[in-house]
């Protein structure tokens, strides 16, 4: 009778130990995810940010339409692609999706500004200035907002891999996510926004 009451006891003390590392998980997991929706939040305000950016340019850009619709559609690719990483930022191809669709609207975004620099009256613009504030301002928030993701994602991809909760986390379902960055060099280079 003892030796079963003593493999109770140990049965129990394992079962009780998955848990922990369950729940653990289950709250580093949904730590990620809300960092992930502060992303989120700061790259909606973006992407509504650029069409009212385009407008105003629209008149001093007239014939510079193939710059205005590839900034529109690096926009409507990256709203997309937010919009996937949203539903599941777990998933690691919606992330570098993400990712590249955000490098993407950058690149456009700055050739935007660098062929602005050479419309004064357009520089001077009160409307233009309001937005290209506010779009540094969101950039800002943003780039904040990426690095708690990162180390929510760091902290929830380090407790995941290490023992034991390595031994539970691939059969309970929890995948590595993945971080928010940049993977090509020129890519890191900053947008200009300023007038």
């Amino acid at each position: 009778m003892i030796p079963l009451i003593v493999i109770a006891v140990i049965v129990a003390v394992i079962v009780l130990y998955a848990i922990s590392i369950y729940n653990r998980l289950v709250s580093l997991r949904n730590r990620f995810k809300n960092a992930f929706a502060q992303i989120d939040v700061q790259l909606k305000r973006r992407h509504d940010l650029i069409p009212n950016l385009v407008e105003t340019a629209k008149g001093y850009l007239k014939h510079e339409r193939e710059t205005l619709e590839a900034v529109i559609q690096a926009r409507n690719s990256a709203a997309s692609a937010r919009g996937r990483a949203a539903d599941h930022p777990e998933d690691s191809h919606a992330m570098k999706g993400l990712v590249g669709a955000e490098t993407a609207l950058g690149g456009a975004l700055g050739r935007f500004f660098a062929l602005s620099e050479a419309y004064p009256d357009l520089k001077a613009n009160q409307n233009m200035m309001q937005l290209t504030e506010e779009l540094t301002s969101t950039e800002n928030k943003i780039s904040f907002a990426r690095q708690s993701y990162n180390d929510s994602v760091m902290t929830y991809n380090t407790q995941r891999e290490t023992f034991p909760a390595v031994v539970f986390a691939g059969p309970m379902g929890f995948q590595p996510a993945e971080l928010f960055e940049i993977q090509n060099p020129q890519e890191r280079e900053t947008v200009k926004v300023s007038f």
